[in-house]
């Protein structure tokens, strides 16, 4: 058998036979092929959700367990040895890796990123392992090398376990970057990375490695709200939770427990105390060495506050701000304390990458959304006479504003029909204007959804600062595994920092003016739980929130903020006392005039699907029957072509795999319409083409109306008859899988081998089904 010449291989056997062993000779256990390094953008075509292709790279070489060095790109031989070499350094520069090779067999093109250069080396003189490592440590740090300590904390590996996962490529530019900056003695740094991207696990991973490789002994870790302290230590703190207290100055021994444990976690107001007795004092200045200050664009951003002088009381400690949204404004300012950040991971590259959800918005005008005057003398339901004056979106439901009963009413009800139609178990969180806005969202869900708050009262809860039921609540809300609660209706409480893995729905039906707190709430909805079916999620807008989207400074530079002045939309940075509640959330004053549901009627309007990319820009605004219709068209020019498809197709199955591919899913679509009893036949040629649809039960009566089932006699007969009834009740895919017959409804005429018999054989068989189907569509739709 003759040997392939090297234009004749494809590329596998290039790297099989060259590239593989040329790398092979000196790198022994410290090389990984095929690595993926991404998860595959996940795109929203139509109502059906699909992955791209993942990233790979073809071979990874790592200077140990913690730290990659180079990648190698492979190319067949029909292409130039430096062929790769650009798509390499991409790799390279994402993966933040001082060396890329490309390779086409022959030989091998490097590019150097320390020092700039490209070189030719011959397929038998690629570098070992002990050669590159070499000269990363003397061309790092533009050629002076590392000290000892630098070497320490590059050479410690990470934390691993069989529970644990190895860090995303991000995660491990962000914890290197972050450590090797502290081993040179950088002592403020920030870490911006999306919500959603595993702050927090990368947090562990810092300081797992500091303490381990003994650059860091004593850590604080500062938080301004209970359940993300709590969510850090049961989670990804988990593995070190021995050697960790949570600091509570009101027990006798804190003190000796802050130093008898390497990690503390403490809230800021814990740590100042109710009135300003700045308990923090009690610990001596130098005390803490490293401190991780999470969600630091709130609260200590701001240099005046009191939560900053935690920080600069202990000053001589490394400190780690970390942040979705540095908050950047003429009283705020992260950089100006942090410095800019070391390395940033933003929402666009999160959805890019397929780690981060992507979604669609769906925006609803409300007859009222420009405007609403008030009658002459009009009363509210007080009797008391309501200012004359226009109220619109920025109004409703807030203080000085306007109640408008019909207003809760009809979004509650946009929200229960977008749930009946989509799935009514989906985690939803309903932002609303101020607290007492949130309970009238609650008790008019819970008057649409009775049904579900019959099976479980915790369907619908209110979960904010003030209310001590739904608070109690929150764990299980963004706990994976529990059913219940369903809804969360809130203000402020659950815009930041709650790990909500399963939110299917966010609802706008606030007012929000910052891009922070926008980016946050949007941050909500980002995680992925792919075995849980959680691929994408939806944003549900009432007030015209996501024109945010189209503002430069969504996903872009870090932005300068004003300063809000509206009920609802501020930062605020002194939270109540008690180290269960969260930040102050806004209340409205009693003053405010409220509207029966007949003093103003409030009706949908219009309502439009968008669909954005990664850089927030429009890809698609129409509604999802458009979509269709203009797909199906683009395949079926006229009923008529559709309908010779439809007759011709062995298979109708056939005809629903194409509609996939256009991004189509017929089921999904007639259950979000309510016309899940309508043949697929039918719905198609309605949406399509404007045809008037039958139900299967009405073909199904028109066939048996035709005496269709008497050619048939005995068993054959009545396994026709049963065929019928799952026709009815399933859809003709059901019909035409032979591997129907090995249901149980068929069990008493035997195996499907004998119950094809029964009629002949499996051609007759066949035949007769054909028979069936060609009954079942005799009447085809008319436009």
């Amino acid at each position: 058998m003759a040997i392939l010449n090297k234009k004749q291989m494809s590329e596998e056997d290039i790297k099989l036979n060259y590239i593989t062993p040329a790398i092979q000779r000196g790198w022994e256990n410290h090389i990984t092929m095929e690595t993926k390094i991404t998860d595959g953008r996940i795109n929203i075509r139509g109502n059906i959700v699909a992955r791209n292709r993942p990233k790979f790279v073809d071979y990874m070489l790592y200077l140990n367990d913690a730290k990659p060095i180079a990648v190698v790109e492979a190319k067949d031989n029909k292409h130039s040895v430096s062929y790769g070499l650009q798509q390499a350094m991409t790799y390279a520069q994402m993966l933040d890796l001082p060396f890329a090779y490309s390779s086409n067999g022959d030989a091998f093109y490097e590019h150097d990123f320390l020092t700039g250069a490209e070189t030719l080396i011959e397929l038998d003189r690629f570098p070992t392992q002990k050669q590159l490592i070499d000269r990363y440590y003397n061309e790092i740090n533009g050629g002076h090398g590392v000290t000892e300590q630098e070497k320490k904390i590059i050479e410690q590996p990470y934390y691993s376990s069989q529970s644990t996962y190895p860090p995303r490529y991000y995660q491990r530019n962000a914890v290197n970057r972050t450590v090797e900056a502290i081993a040179k003695g950088q002592q403020r740094l920030l870490l911006v990375m999306a919500t959603g991207t595993g702050k927090t696990y990368t947090a562990f991973q810092i300081v797992y490695r500091l303490l381990k490789a003994n650059l860091k002994s004593r850590v604080l870790y500062l938080a301004d709200r209970n359940i993300l302290v709590d969510q850090s230590i049961l989670q990804d703190f988990s593995p070190i939770e021995k050697m960790i207290y949570k600091i509570n100055f009101s027990a006798t021994n804190c003190l000796n427990e802050i130093s008898s444990h390497e990690v503390n976690f403490a809230l800021y107001h814990q740590m100042v105390g109710q009135n300003d007795e700045e308990h923090f004092r009690k610990i001596p200045k130098g005390y803490f060495d490293l401190i991780i200050v999470d969600e630091c664009h709130r609260g200590s951003a701001k240099e005046d506050s009191k939560w900053r002088k935690v920080l600069n009381y202990f000053s001589t400690a490394t400190q780690i701000g970390m942040t979705a949204t540095p908050k950047e404004s003429e009283t705020i300012s992260n950089i100006d304390y942090f410095g800019d950040p070391i390395y940033t991971y933003s929402l666009k590259q999160g959805i890019e990458d397929g780690f981060l959800a992507p979604f669609k918005v769906i925006n609803v005008t409300l007859n009222i959304g420009d405007g609403w005057r008030p009658t002459k003398g009009q009363l509210d339901i007080y009797g008391n006479e309501i200012e004359d004056r226009i109220y619109n979106n920025k109004d409703y439901d807030y203080p000085g504003g306007v109640i408008l009963e019909d207003r809760i009413n009809e979004v509650a009800n946009e929200i229960t029909e977008y749930l009946k139609a989509t799935g009514r178990m989906q985690k939803t969180i309903v932002f609303c204007a101020t607290e007492d806005a949130a309970e009238r969202m609650r008790v008019a869900l819970c008057n649409l959804n009775k049904d579900m708050v019959k099976e479980n009262p915790d369907y619908v809860v209110r979960i904010t600062g003030s209310d001590v039921y739904g608070k109690s609540k929150l764990d299980y809300f963004i706990s994976v595994t529990s059913q219940y609660p369903v809804i969360a209706t809130t203000s402020e409480l659950l815009s930041t920092g709650a790990d909500c893995k399963m939110t299917k729905l966010i609802v706008l039906d606030k007012n929000i003016e910052s891009m922070t707190t926008f980016k946050q709430i949007i941050g909500r909805g980002t995680r992925i739980r792919e075995k849980e079916g959680k691929m994408k999620f939806t944003v549900m807008d009432f007030r015209n929130v996501t024109r945010h989207f189209t503002d430069p400074d969504w996903d872009g530079p870090i932005e300068q903020d004003e300063t809000f002045h509206h009920a609802g939309m501020g930062i605020h940075e002194k939270p109540p006392y008690s180290e269960d509640e969260p930040p102050i959330e806004p209340v409205e004053n009693y003053g405010t005039p409220i509207v029966g549901k007949n003093g103003c009627r409030v009706k949908v309007i219009n309502k439009t699907v968008s669909v954005y990319d990664a850089n927030g820009k429009l890809l698609r605004q129409e509604d999802i029957i458009d979509y269709t219709r203009t797909n199906i068209k683009g395949e079926y020019a006229s009923l008529s072509d559709f309908i010779h498809k439809w007759k011709s197709s062995k298979k109708k199955k056939e005809i629903e795999e194409t509609f996939k591919e256009m991004g189509i899913d017929i089921r999904a679509l007639k259950k979000n319409q309510g016309m899940e009893e309508v043949d697929d036949f039918d719905f198609i040629c309605y949406v399509a083409y404007g045809a008037k649809p039958l139900t299967r039960k009405e073909r199904a009566n028109n066939v048996k109306k035709r005496d269709f089932f008497s050619k048939y006699s005995g068993d054959a007969r009545a396994v026709l008859e049963i065929l019928m009834d799952k026709y009815m009740n399933q859809g003709i895919s059901e019909v035409e899988d032979i591997k129907v017959l090995a249901l149980s409804d068929f069990a008493n005429y035997g195996k499907p081998a004998k119950i094809v018999k029964l009629f002949g054989g499996k051609k007759k068989y066949e035949d007769a089904i054909k028979d069936l189907e060609e009954n079942i569509y005799e009447e085809m739709s008319v436009s």
